[in-house]
């Protein structure tokens, strides 16, 4: 059975795809992954649908043979892609033959990138979904995140013509949206202005749970404990220290500290990606705005595989003089790197 064979990856590399939902009603996280644009992108330039498992990589990139057959994959997100240390053009699918080693970048310019292979990895969904959730054990490989010496058996045949995406991926500029509540009446009007008009830092202690912010202290009003209830991703929690937890993808179901906000759906995958220094500030609006952009952003996503474009060849004297021709036969579909 083909396969990829981790060489070398990062700590935090995981499987992840839509995420596991249909359970929080029990405490079990929805995981998935942490920007979903990039995992759209790279499961359509290889022909998958969108919401397939993907490698998932966070700050640290990898590398990757293809063991008992070739592999028609794809990297979208924050890295970039080499062949057997060729460069691969950004947002491109490209034939990975038998023993050949992709190569995955540091992440630059976010935290996030996600390498997709046609049909997807063979493994058993656990709860209708492949997402690492590793508190759990749940889905990935054997419930736990990747490391050097594992394979991943492939679905099927990596037919197809290689693809490349010429746009670019959507994503607001200035403050992160938020909608005020449900619990904003547990602050004060001078906590609720610092929220909304003073900056935050992405504090070191950022991962697929949350990501916590240093800045002003958020003044409380009525205490800062509520009966614990349900969190949906991208809730901002405020605990006794006044400074803000932003809920990410491995979110407890539940919790006990009053939530001065919520993320927007369309602006999650952005926030996701700032890293540890990041200084950013938040913008309330209201519910239109919101469904705007989460509507948009489908749009986006609905014509991806409608803006795909083949990877033509074109044997111009430039790409000719950097193959080898003496060392034997050249495979001119390898030439688009």
């Amino acid at each position: 059975m083909s396969g990829l064979l981790v060489r070398e990856c990062g700590p935090m590399t995981s499987l992840q795809d839509r995420g596991r939902y249909g359970y929080q009603n029990v405490g079990v996280s929805p995981s998935g992954a942490m920007d979903g644009r990039a995992l759209a992108l790279a499961n359509a330039l290889v022909g998958n649908a969108l919401d397939v498992a993907a490698i998932e990589f966070m700050n640290l990139g990898g590398a990757f043979a293809a063991i008992g057959g070739d592999a028609r994959i794809a990297v979208a997100g924050a890295s970039s892609l080499a062949v057997d240390g060729v460069p691969v053009p950004p947002n491109t699918a490209v034939l990975l033959r038998d023993g050949q080693v992709a190569g995955v970048s540091h992440t630059r310019g976010g935290a996030f990138a996600y390498l997709a292979v046609a049909d997807g990895f063979d493994l058993p969904p656990q709860l209708g979904s492949r997402s690492l959730h590793p508190r759990s054990k749940l889905g990935g490989l054997n419930g736990a995140p990747l490391r050097a010496g594992d394979r991943l058996p492939l679905r099927g045949d990596p037919g197809g013509e290689p693809l490349h995406y010429p746009g670019e991926i959507p994503s607001e500029s200035g403050p992160i949206r938020v909608m005020l509540g449900p619990q904003d009446d547990y602050f004060t009007p001078e906590g609720l202005r610092t929220f909304l008009e003073e900056e935050f830092t992405i504090s070191p202690l950022a991962d697929r749970m949350g990501y916590q912010l240093a800045g002003p202290a958020i003044e409380h009003a009525r205490g800062f404990n509520i009966v614990s209830d349900g969190i949906v991703t991208g809730h901002v929690q405020v605990p006794g220290s006044g400074q803000p937890i932003v809920l990410m993808r491995d979110r407890q179901t539940t919790g006990g500290y009053p939530k001065i906000a919520t993320v927007i759906s369309a602006d999650l995958d952005r926030f996701a990606g700032m890293q540890p220094g990041a200084v950013l500030r938040f913008r309330a609006v209201g519910r239109d705005e919101a469904l705007a952009a989460a509507r948009a952003l489908a749009d986006w996503r609905d014509s991806l595989p409608s803006a795909l474009v083949p990877v033509r060849f074109e044997p111009t004297t430039e790409r000719l003089m950097g193959l080898n021709l003496i060392d034997g036969m050249v495979d001119a579909r390898a030439a688009h790197l």
